[in-house]
């Protein structure tokens, strides 16, 4: 069976879709039924679900019939899963064989020419990262203000991880308690902390950062990403291991699924929420800096509407307000 692309996936989900749902309701279709003769409309989508298998001509060679989609579909999907994963394979190796020509470079005179700050744009970021992990040595801190990374994104981050993991590097990565909900997020971090990585997560908004080897950090250079900075001045990279620290101390291991922990989590969430409200941010700033969606945030918001018995935001963080609330207040004691 040949691969199936974009332009294939698209011709199925706007026509060939409907098509077969139509002949499945109706029992079948007759091969000279005029919406699908050669020229019609309708020809390109009976051609992909004849090639799909997904009809067949009956014993008669009258009509078409519908088949069972579900024994269809592993031979259309697993060959496309088996392609990526061979492609990702394939684009570590590069990675590392890259990385073995950087260190070389990083070593030699040259490579001081340029300065200590290096201006990353657009599609130069992604290769630049995976070389920097190919060739780290020992150590790579990473911290991830919000989830917003693609199944595709985290699973090619995945494999460079565990290859540098399994070289004997070690990794600790911080979170926003929002990526407690991701469930790819949940399958990165199982892939990573089986070889030894540590995860923690913290309530507090905080920028995105890589260090590899505290001798080389990465930085956005604007809001949107497109843009990142690598720092290999050794006070700044210095400097900003320590802001990690202190973060880092004060993170909740992503692994402890304790109820306990899980409480106060959800207490620094919604006192984070109050401190929002209160100093007057924007809904959707007040949603990134706690790493969830609008809706969710907006959740959180009408939680405490109803716990303060007020109507509009304004009368809440007035309430709030005048009775001292700030949301720094200690969590309460368990009775």
């Amino acid at each position: 069976m040949s691969s199936y692309g974009p332009e294939e996936r698209a011709l199925f989900e706007s026509e060939a879709g409907p098509l077969f749902a139509e002949i499945v309701g109706t029992g079948g279709i007759a091969v000279d039924d005029p919406r699908i003769a050669v020229g019609a409309a309708r020809r390109p989508a009976l051609e992909l679900l004849l090639e799909l298998g997904l009809l067949q001509p009956d014993r008669e060679g009258t009509s078409y019939q519908p088949q069972d989609p579900s024994a269809i579909q592993s031979r259309v999907v697993s060959p496309l899963s088996q392609e990526g994963s061979r492609l990702l394979e394939e684009s570590s190796q590069w990675a590392s064989a890259f990385g073995q020509l950087t260190q070389t470079w990083r070593r030699s005179p040259r490579a001081s020419d340029g300065g200590p700050i290096t201006h990353l744009r657009g599609n130069a970021i992604g290769p630049f990262l995976a070389g920097l992990t190919a060739e780290c040595e020992e150590e790579v801190l990473t911290a991830q203000p919000q989830t917003g990374r693609d199944p595709q994104t985290l699973a090619s981050a995945a494999l460079r991880d565990v290859e540098m993991l399994e070289r004997g590097c070690s990794m600790r990565t911080l979170y926003q308690h929002s990526a407690r909900r991701s469930t790819v997020t949940h399958q990165y971090v199982s892939a990573v902390t089986e070889r030894g990585a540590e995860v923690r997560t913290l309530d507090e908004f905080f920028n995105r950062m890589l260090v590899f080897d505290r001798r080389v950090a990465v930085i956005p250079g604007d809001d949107d990403l497109r843009l990142a900075i690598a720092i290999r001045e050794p006070s700044v990279v210095a400097y900003l291991v320590d802001v990690f620290e202190r973060a880092w101390e004060r993170g909740r291991p992503f692994t402890n699924r304790d109820t306990a922990m899980m409480k106060d989590i959800a207490v620094e969430q919604r006192a984070m929420t109050i401190r929002m409200l209160i100093e007057g941010h924007s809904d959707p700033a007040s949603a990134k800096r706690l790493g969830v969606s609008p809706r969710t945030y907006a959740g959180y918001v009408a939680d405490l509407k109803a716990e303060w018995d007020a109507q509009t935001r304004f009368q809440l963080g007035y309430v709030m307000g005048t009775k001292g609330v700030s949301g720094q207040e200690p969590a309460p004691e368990d009775d």
